[in-house]
């Protein structure tokens, strides 16, 4: 059993300004939409929509960008005693365009960006303390102090008897290149417990390209619950049981930003919830936690940017029904 802690979920890494394209005005312009975003972040929303407890770990700047990102946060009612401001770097941007299929391209303002340069030492080792899983991503691993300071965090939330979640997140050009991603991405993996990732990821971290296999052989470096995400094929889960395909829900595609994000906290939130630990967990469990996921995320992609569309738990039984 999972021991009793305060929070459900800590995550540390990338909180940023999501600026979406919303198409021209009357002269020709293009608009764009600001929104609050950053995986980590994302998938802490979803989680509190769920009805569960969260705390940020982070660093913005200074700045209008800065303080609408710690709104947001309070107003989901997230913890953000583990979020520095810090005046002498800029809160990080990205701009996204979407496809007519709602697919997203990204382009960062991130040269350097705040949420890299927090340090080991600010480093709020109390929320670690105090949570069931801790959830990281890659983008916390492209640069320094950020680097070193995530492994410090899921060290000490590892002795600390939480449960370690990653979720690689992909982004070429926030890298120099494939090999020095690959690389990082790939050191984080020995200390990890439950790991998403999406099914263009897995031939990049593993070599192979057939999703089966990738799984497999994620599981066998040491990660106990492997989840591909498979877009509108749905999910694929993996444990000591063997494997299993779980179907997505019928939906009409808006904006995909946010879509994983929204699955995975819909993931580890019946994980929380369920109290057990991973070894106790059969491959049922997990299906039934993929497929709470999928309909989460089937309600996120319906309404444009991550946080604004994330569902609450009622909508999520209502499309379960």
């Amino acid at each position: 059993m999972v021991s009793e802690k305060i929070f459900d979920v800590v995550a540390m890494g990338e909180i940023l300004i999501d600026f979406t394209f919303q198409g021209y005005n009357s002269d020709g312009q293009r608009l764009f939409a600001q929104n609050a975003g950053g995986a980590p972040a994302n998938v802490l929303v979803s989680i509190q929509k769920l009805g569960g407890k969260t705390a940020f770990l982070g660093k913005i700047g200074d700045d209008m960008h800065g303080s609408f990102l710690k709104e947001t946060l309070d107003s989901e009612k997230i913890n953000t005693e583990g979020l520095i401001i810090d005046g002498k770097y800029f809160t990080t941007l990205a701009f996204v365009s979407l496809s007519n299929s709602g697919e997203r391209s990204f382009s960062f303002a991130r040269k350097p960006g705040a949420d890299t340069k927090i340090s080991k030492s600010e480093i709020n080792t109390d929320l670690l303390k105090q949570t069931k899983v801790f959830h990281v991503g890659s983008l916390s691993l492209t640069d320094e102090p950020a680097r070193t300071a995530t492994f410090f965090a899921v060290n000490f939330a590892k002795e600390n008897g939480a449960i370690i979640s990653y979720d690689p997140n992909y982004r070429a050009n926030l890298w120099k290149n494939e090999k020095i991603a690959k690389k990082h991405m790939q050191s984080l993996m020995p200390l990890v417990d439950i790991m998403k990732i999406s099914d263009e990821e897995t031939e990049l971290l593993t070599g192979k390209s057939d999703i089966k296999k990738a799984a497999k052989a994620l599981y066998n470096k040491g990660v106990k619950v492997v989840v591909v995400t498979l877009g509108e094929k749905g999910a694929y889960v993996y444990n000591k049981d063997g494997g299993a395909f779980v179907k997505p829900f019928d939906c009409k595609v808006v904006d995909t930003t946010g879509a994983g994000d929204s699955f995975w906290g819909g993931f580890l939130h019946k994980l929380t919830q369920s109290g057990e630990s991973l070894d106790a967990l059969n491959l049922s469990d997990l299906v039934n936690f993929a497929k709470f996921g999928n309909a989460v995320a089937s309600l996120c992609v319906e309404k444009k940017g991550a946080i604004p569309a994330m569902p609450c738990l009622n909508d999520v039984l209502e499309r379960i029904k």
